[in-house]
């Protein structure tokens, strides 16, 4: 395996999209150490994995240096949801950019290869739509979501600095909207919002009249786009947008899990949050070219093992109607 042998540090590999890149690593025959502070990840995420000889643990927060020896960092510390990110805005900026500092500073003495999990937000309320890497973003620097959006855009500019710098090996990837299994159910993510409260009989929220757009790529293809680009030729630095460029409006993605779950549950309008962008959808141009990459589940596919998920997780399987179970048989 290509993998194998290799010793891998992955920080906040107890979150969501951490804890199935170290199954993915560990799969692969690495040595994975997972790094998490747990404010977002949970224990329950990794518990599967504590078996395997070849999976450590550490509980630590990247504000804070690191001395570990590895032979490479795939850096995904950071609260990823509005609801969280927003908790703490001042701990958010910190854990963006001081994390990126400490984790470069590692790469940079271990003369690793580094990874960088940036984000589509990045480009803020885009006026160019699709977002391609060269669009430079529309983004309020002083809002309420800007302590996520400029702490994603200083770690990337920090990426580039110690790449130019002092020659450290870097990769960026701009993640869009990924959904799977192991979301936080209370994460206030659109996906994660709407099957919750589906399943629980609940109105769904629909911000804005639900005429906003978003792509949605599934967990194991945006896993299987980060492995690519780590694994890429040394020049293919990114950043490169990782996401699935398949849009759908907030009110028809509430209208499919409603139709997957068999709910009943009505649609109930709120108001759109500050700075809410209108439109989210990935050029992955670059990704297909460079890394002979794209999104192989479908949205329906994809919400199907989800809802799975959450009726398990949230011990909702015996209350589930019988039409919304056949789906899983």
């Amino acid at each position: 395996m290509k993998r194998a042998r290799k010793r891998i540090l992955v920080t906040g590999g107890a979150g969501f999209l951490g804890s199935h890149l170290c199954e993915r690593l560990l799969a692969e025959g690495a040595e994975v150490l997972c790094v998490d502070n747990f404010y977002t990840g949970a224990r329950d995420n990794i518990r599967h994995l504590t078996a395997n000889p070849r999976f450590e643990v550490m509980r630590h927060d990247v504000t804070l240096p690191l001395y570990v020896e590895v032979d490479e960092i795939f850096n995904l510390a950071c609260p990823a949801s509005p609801v969280h990110y927003q908790h703490n805005p001042v701990q958010t900026v910190k854990t963006s950019v001081h994390g990126a500092i400490n984790m470069l500073g590692l790469a940079k003495r271990l003369r690793a290869k580094i990874f960088q999990a940036s984000t589509s937000e990045v480009y803020g309320d885009p006026a160019m739509h699709p977002q391609p890497e060269h669009y430079r973003g529309n983004v309020n620097p002083i809002g309420v979501r800007s302590c996520y959006d400029e702490g994603k855009r200083c770690a990337e500019t920090l990426f580039f600095d110690y790449h130019r710098q002092n020659g450290v090996n870097i990769r960026v990837a701009r993640i869009f909207n990924t959904y799977g299994p192991r979301m936080h159910p209370n994460d206030g993510r659109v996906v994660s919002n709407f099957i919750t409260q589906a399943l629980r009989g609940e109105p769904l929220s629909l911000y804005g009249g639900g005429s906003q757009t978003r792509s949605f790529c599934y967990v194991d293809d945006l896993i299987e786009g980060i492995l690519r680009l780590m694994d890429a030729p040394d020049d293919v630095t990114g950043p490169i947008n990782l996401g699935n460029p398949d849009e759908f409006t907030m009110r028809a993605l509430a209208e499919q899990v409603l139709r997957l779950t068999g709910s009943t549950s009505p649609l109930v309008l709120q108001p759109l949050p500050s700075d809410d962008p209108r439109q989210r959808c990935p050029d992955i141009t670059v990704a297909t070219q460079l890394l002979g990459w794209q999104p192989q589940i479908p949205l329906q596919q994809g919400l199907r093992r989800t809802i799975d998920y959450f009726i398990d997780h949230l011990g909702l399987g015996d209350s589930q109607p019988a039409a919304s179970r056949r789906q899983f048989a």
